[in-house]
């Protein structure tokens, strides 16, 4: 009889989604949104409604891997998880003796959301003297604008905003990649609510909102301070507020706002002055303005300052004086649990060398010390979503290079591996999840027997651990055990109450932390306009990266409703939703090159080449050229996907990705 079991999706989105996975005879027959969880309230994504075709789909890997042929082939031949341990311990032993730990690399992300199959690696690394990951990829930039602003103050709760009178969708195409915050806003909206969209590009959440803003790309902030110096100019400001709980908005009036009106910041945002003008009016008189603001708006080499310049706003007009009022970036609730126990510091015998993920193709290519002579990957794939994507493979075609991948798929970055081990997926290992969009938490056990030989990442870290011969008894504990670690130590994020719930399985809610004697938790206990402690000690314009490279279009690696970063290609009805990787360009452009619609054209820079699949649209602005999805390279037009087209330089606060600060040139493709 088929059996239903409550689990959680892994994936790199805010809502960790609670899942109802049906089961019978071990296998996977439906999985859907968990109607009694607080935030998926039965809704679940197009990605995840079938999440079943991905657990059991054809191309899952389900034996251990030995390289046969030519690095990036994919000749392979099956091998035991014996023979395929003592491969790599040897390998590693022999680099640790002749060259020193560091000269080992890990690389992992987001491709698991759970606390501890995410961190298995850590602790496994830090004894063995690896080198250390920066994993700074995603959206560091965006807390680091936060707190310069914030402080330690907690996010407020995203569903507050269906109490607002203008919600405001900035930088986030919520229709794709945070579906929850869409319904929210649409709650919101039949309340009565305006609802805007701000982004470079229409996307499908722009068609569900009653006004679209289009701003140049990377000129978020620079429309922000324009609205401000209006705010400001024409006696809109809560000057109550500001004199209670702002620190230095006279510093940023005088100093910064007098040269930022709306004909000066026009160009840089590229709306017209009377566009941002009623912006500001409409913004400021709101009696609750809410503002979500999303990831990819940080990826650029202003992205931190961005940020906190978008902040000010909700300061500037006392928004946070009413329910629903406010600015929401996502919650931090890293001391809910005690990761310290699951990532061990501590087995570190001196502190090793720090690598950024953003330019692994440089760590591989042109590190100085120790050369890197082994990479070990697990939940990530480098060569497709890394930036750079020319010197990642340059760096992972090394003979010399000893490259281990567990993974579920032959992806890009397991086709250069020597070494490949089949990985569980979500619903085959247990696991303690919580949010980065609410604060909400819950534990999952397996919902099925691992699919072949495959293991967890937790698994195979205390499989290498035996067989480099140590004996710590962190490295034999259970998964269980370490999820059970993991709750059972007190924290005021959480009664005792609380606690068992999440042992039964059930969602819950997490109380972040606040101080009854401080609104703001920041050193001046105010929002701090003025940060003496920063670099840049008040918002102002910044350039991006891109503006200096040379090339016309302004290129946007955008998400897809269909895949998330390079996930999800494995399932052929989402990749038939996409059809191709296409690029979308306003008419105008294509005119003014020669070029039609669905012809092959070559994007190309300074650092690269890749073959899209024409579609012009004028959904698109004039100067302006989109993408959507991280695809495999197999079911690409030539051999590279976007990223060969984006940089290894790192944002202004935070050393994040810049993956939206590139310039292009677009041309037919020759045959």
């Amino acid at each position: 009889m088929p059996e239903t079991i409550r689990s959680v999706c892994p994936y790199d989105c805010p809502d960790a989604c609670g899942l109802l996975v049906t089961v019978e005879n071990d296998r996977t027959i439906s999985v859907s949104g968990d109607p009694d969880h607080p935030v998926t309230r039965g809704l679940l994504c197009s990605k995840m409604n079938h999440y079943e075709q991905t657990v059991h789909s054809p191309r899952r890997l389900t034996t251990p891997l030995r390289r046969i042929g030519n690095k990036g082939s994919g000749e392979f031949e099956p091998i035991s998880w014996d023979l395929a341990i003592t491969l790599i311990c040897t390998r590693w032993q022999e680099l640790i003796t002749t060259h020193g730990g560091e000269t080992i690399l890990p690389y992992s992300y987001a491709g698991t959301m759970g606390l501890v199959q995410r961190n298995a690696g850590h602790a496994f690394f830090h004894k063995l003297g690896a080198s250390r990951l920066e994993r700074t990829i995603c959206s560091p930039a965006k807390d680091a604008g936060w707190r310069a602003l914030m402080g330690d103050t907690p996010a407020m709760e995203p569903a507050e905003a269906e109490q607002s009178d203008l919600v405001i969708l900035w930088g986030i195409n919520a229709a794709a990649t945070s579906i929850h915050a869409m319904r929210d806003a649409q709650a919101a909206r039949r309340n009565g609510a305006r609802l805007w969209a701000i982004d470079t590009y229409h996307t499908p959440t722009c068609d569900a909102v009653d006004e679209v803003f289009l701003v140049r790309p990377g000129g978020d902030g620079a429309l922000a301070l324009a609205m401000l110096h209006v705010i400001e100019r024409e006696g809109l400001l809560d000057r109550q507020f500001i004199s209670a709980d702002v620190r230095g908005f006279e510093e940023l009036t005088a100093q910064v706002l007098v040269d930022c009106s709306p004909a000066q910041m026009s160009e840089i945002c590229g709306l017209p002055v009377e566009v941002i003008e009623r912006m500001a009016r409409e913004y400021a008189r709101a009696e609750a303005p809410f503002i979500r603001l999303g990831s990819g708006l940080t990826r650029y080499g202003n992205g931190a300052m961005t940020v906190r310049t978008i902040s000010c706003l909700p300061a500037a007009v006392g928004a946070w004086t009413q329910p629903g009022g406010g600015i929401f970036i996502g919650t931090s609730t890293g001391g809910a649990f005690p990761l310290q126990k699951t990532i061990r510091e501590d087995f570190m015998a001196k502190e090793t060398r720090i690598v950024s993920m953003n330019q692994l193709g440089a760590a591989l290519t042109e590190l100085t010390g120790p050369a890197i002579r082994s990479l070990y990957v697990y939940h990530s794939n480098p060569a497709a979503i890394a930036p750079d994507q020319n010197a990642v493979i340059r760096g992972l075609e090394r003979e010399d290079l000893f490259t281990v991948v567990h993974e579920r798929f032959l992806t890009d970055t397991a086709r250069y591996a020597d070494v490949v081990l089949p990985a569980t997926t979500s619903l085959e290992h247990p696991d303690l999840y919580r949010c980065y969009g609410s604060y909400h938490a819950q534990r999952c056990n397996a919902a099925i027997s691992p699919v072949g030989e495959a293991k967890s990442n937790w698994d195979v870290f205390s499989l290498l651990a035996a067989g480099m011969g140590w004996d710590e008894p962190f490295f034999r504990m259970s998964a269980d055990e370490r999820i059970e670690q993991l709750i059972a130590e007190e924290t005021p994020w959480r009664s005792a109450a609380i606690t068992e719930q999440l042992r039964r399985g059930e969602p819950i809610t997490l109380t972040p932390l606040t101080d009854p004697k401080r609104k703001w938790l920041t050193p001046s206990a105010k929002i701090e306009i003025l940060n003496v402690r920063e670099a840049e000690p008040l918002p102002r314009p910044l350039p991006t990266h891109a503006e200096q490279d040379g090339f016309p279009l302004r290129l946007q690696p955008a998400v897809t409703p269909f895949a998330l970063n390079s996930s999800f290609y494995e399932q052929d009805e989402l990749r038939s939703k996409q059809h191709c990787m296409e690029l979308m360009m306003n008419v105008t452009d294509a005119e003014a090159r020669g070029l039609t619609d669905g012809q092959v054209v070559t994007a190309c820079n300074d650092r690269g080449a890749v073959r899209f699949t024409l579609r012009i649209s004028e959904r698109i602005p004039v100067g302006t050229v989109v993408t959507e999805g991280v695809w495999w390279r197999e079911f690409t037009a030539g051999d590279r996907g976007v990223n060969a087209l984006t940089s290894q330089r790192l944002t202004d606060g935070g050393r994040g990705s810049t993956l939206y600060d590139v310039t292009v040139e677009v041309r037919g493709a020759e045959r």
